[in-house]
């Protein structure tokens, strides 16, 4: 069993949008760049989060995401199945048909019991629980996002300006101005 990269990020935002929703809705473009997650890739994971039920969204200006529950409430094994990321070590899926034609390998029942394992673990790890750890860890959330905005706060550069011509015909007027005729 092999967590993707689907279940990994979806936690990840999930997380990210816990630490930072006490200030208003966060956007989608400000957990991207605080952690490196393709935009359209969270929007992908956001529609199914959204409609799981587990975050909502406002639109318009200031609008963003926040949690549609409290993250005390929003468990790990919730945010990772509502992405469709399958949590099953089983080859077959728990289908029994391991080797085909419905039945099932030797170690069939093992790989179930540690199903049950895993989904038993990440029920019982909350959103809250993992928003504390990270600001137990020392993280500081900022009261503004850091967004960079269109609009760059670089001086602008104006252009140095060139008395060049702009086609062929104008270019061959300097040149027969620049040379003397023959013959004088």
């Amino acid at each position: 069993m092999r967590l993707t990269t689907k279940g990994r990020f979806a936690v990840t935002a999930m997380i990210d949008l816990g630490l930072r929703q006490s200030n208003g809705p966060v956007t989608l473009a400000a957990i991207s760049q605080r952690q490196q997650i393709s935009l359209s890739y969270l929007e992908q994971l956001f529609g199914k989060l959204r409609r799981h039920e587990l975050v909502e969204s406002t639109r318009g200006p200031g609008g963003g995401y926040t949690l549609a529950r409290h993250p005390a409430e929003i468990t790990v094994a919730e945010i990772i199945t509502s992405v469709d990321e399958p949590i099953d070590a089983t080859h077959c899926a728990g289908k029994e048909n391991c080797l085909g034609e419905g039945t099932r390998c030797m170690t069939h029942d093992l790989w179930t019991a540690l199903n049950t394992k895993m989904v038993e673990f990440l029920d019982s790890v909350t959103l809250q629980q993992l928003v504390d750890e990270q600001v137990a860890k020392g993280l500081q959330v900022e009261d503004k996002p850091t967004l960079k905005r269109a609009i760059s706060s670089m001086p602008t550069i104006k252009p140095i300006r060139m008395n060049i011509p702009n086609s062929v015909f104008a270019l061959g007027n300097v040149f027969l101005k620049n040379v003397e005729p023959a013959g004088r």
